[in-house]
């Protein structure tokens, strides 16, 4: 055998020797805990997702609280989320997640009226003062709807 396609050889047996080990640490910790649970909501077209505390920390899942208050384009008080909570699905239509209890989460659809810098500003939306998540939020959308999976 040729010097340089033995080192192709050693490298091929030291990745098929990792992937197995991968594989066999990947099937024993997912029969150990599934990361999230969906749950569709009676009457509802949508989902309730329940995340573990590991997932919660893997995927590094981060909310922020609605907030109302002076918009810089209209007189009236205006609801406001960080533009990160903002998700925008394959239609175009917009949608945030909010968090009714810890690790739990429920996509909510959102009228954005303008995005200024890092805050969207809502013309309709959940009540001010809902959590909503702001980081994570693609990977929560995968989640409902399995992408990947």
């Amino acid at each position: 055998m040729k010097r340089g396609n033995r080192w192709v050889v050693v490298g091929l047996m030291m990745a098929a020797a990792q992937m197995a080990g991968c594989q066999k640490h990947s099937a024993t910790h997912q029969e150990a805990e599934h990361p999230a649970q969906v749950e569709k909501i009676d009457g509802s077209q949508f989902s309730r997702l329940t995340l573990t505390d590991s997932a919660m920390k893997r995927l590094d899942v981060r909310t922020a609280k609605v907030s109302e208050g002076p918009s810089p384009r209209k007189e009236s008080p205006q609801k406001a989320v960080p533009y990160g909570a903002v998700l925008y699905d394959p239609h175009g239509k917009t949608w945030v997640y909010t968090s009714p209890q810890p690790r739990t989460f429920v996509r909510h659809k959102i009228e954005v009226d303008y995005i200024k810098g890092d805050t969207a500003y809502l013309s309709d939306g959940p009540p001010t003062g809902t959590e909503v998540a702001t980081v994570g939020v693609a990977e929560l959308y995968g989640t409902e709807f399995k992408v990947g999976h």
